[in-house]
């Protein structure tokens, strides 16, 4: 008996937490309460779904009302930043165009103020008045007439001997095979590394022997073979882009080679040509150095050498240097009005290769 009282407790307990694995239908009591709580979950589920279209909406209108803010904000903010970016600019740019256009507006106001020296004009520009008196006196008591046209006469004859050695100089390097030739071209290359004042004392020496000094074609010849090496190479690099098929049915036509150069390939090169041409007559009418090495009477002067006589140290007449140079700019710049598109297409031309 103590025996089976000793042994049923131990069998209840065993029951009791066996009690699940000895339920009917493998312990349906835990499976029901199981899908109460699965279907418990799946309803609140759907309730969310329910509410989740008017939900999405009310995110998607905060969304686009935070984005339109946040962009409106982003707008503003580069607004302003363009702002102060133009303003800066503009004010550096003003500040730049007062910086280089006050000494120009000061040396036309110069030549209008009365008076001679400087130290006699107001800073501000035409505050001293105005008058001519400074033109009539470069007419009726100066060379300047003369000195205008002595500089004209070098320009042109500079310009005209330049594109003519320089054509020709480039054609036979382009064109032609001979011994030394890429020496000489070498050689070119190298005269044009070392400046031309290297020579000035040489130069001097040959024009006084050929009784070349104080003439104006010795300083055409000195333009002109300042001008050789760097423009023949300049034509030459063009030619080289004309085809040689024009040059082999000229000849087959007939054609000489001088034929075949004025005629023909010279036509084809106009752009470079009018680009040389125009730059190598700008170039000696405000040359000083050479100028004044080589010419010595008043007479032969040029007009950098005429207008730099006012300002010198026994001489202070400003106001007359800056009637001189104004009546030397406005040529200049109706030149330049005229030859302006020709200088931009033949600089577009010079680039194009076939």
């Amino acid at each position: 008996m103590k025996e089976k009282m000793d042994q049923t407790p131990i069998d209840d307990d065993t029951n009791d937490l066996n009690q699940a694995d000895n339920l009917p239908n493998g312990g349906s009591v835990v499976d029901q309460e199981a899908k109460k709580s699965n279907s418990k979950k799946s309803n609140s589920v759907n309730e969310n779904q329910k509410d989740t279209p008017v939900e999405i909406e009310k995110d998607r209108i905060y969304e686009k009302q935070n984005n339109k803010k946040s962009l409106k904000y982003q707008n503003a903010i580069q607004r302003a930043k363009n702002r102060t970016y133009k303003i800066f600019v503009f004010l550096f740019l003003t500040l730049v165009s007062l910086v280089v256009l006050y000494p120009l507006v000061y040396a036309v106001s110069a030549a209008f103020s009365p008076g001679r020296s400087i130290s006699a004009m107001s800073i501000i520009p035409f505050g001293s008045g105005v008058t001519t008196a400074h033109f009539k006196r470069l007419v009726s008591e100066t060379n300047y007439i003369r000195w205008f046209r002595n500089t004209l006469i070098i320009a042109a004859s500079t310009s005209v001997s330049t594109v003519l050695v320089c054509s020709l100089a480039a054609y036979v390097f382009s064109r032609f095979r001979f011994l030394f030739k890429k020496t000489m071209m070498l050689a070119l290359l190298v005269l044009q590394i070392f400046p031309s004042f290297i020579g000035m004392i040489a130069i001097y020496v040959i024009l006084l022997r050929i009784k070349g000094l104080d003439t104006l074609w010795g300083m055409v010849l000195i333009y002109l073979a300042g001008n050789i090496p760097y423009n023949t190479w300049l034509v030459k690099s063009y030619m080289d882009s004309i085809p040689r098929a024009y040059d082999e049915a000229a000849k087959i036509d007939g054609a000489s080679n001088a034929r075949t150069f004025f005629k023909i390939i010279l036509p084809q090169a106009s752009p470079i040509i009018t680009f040389l041409a125009i730059v190598s007559f700008t170039g000696p009418w405000m040359e000083f150095i050479f100028a004044k090495l080589i010419l010595r009477s008043n007479e032969n002067q040029t007009l950098a050498l005429g207008l730099f006589s006012f300002v010198t140290d026994k001489k202070n007449e400003f106001t007359l240097f800056c009637a001189g140079a104004l009546i030397v700019a406005v040529p200049f710049i109706i030149f330049f009005l005229i030859t302006q598109k020709v200088l931009v297409s033949s600089l577009a031309g010079a680039g194009v290769k076939e």
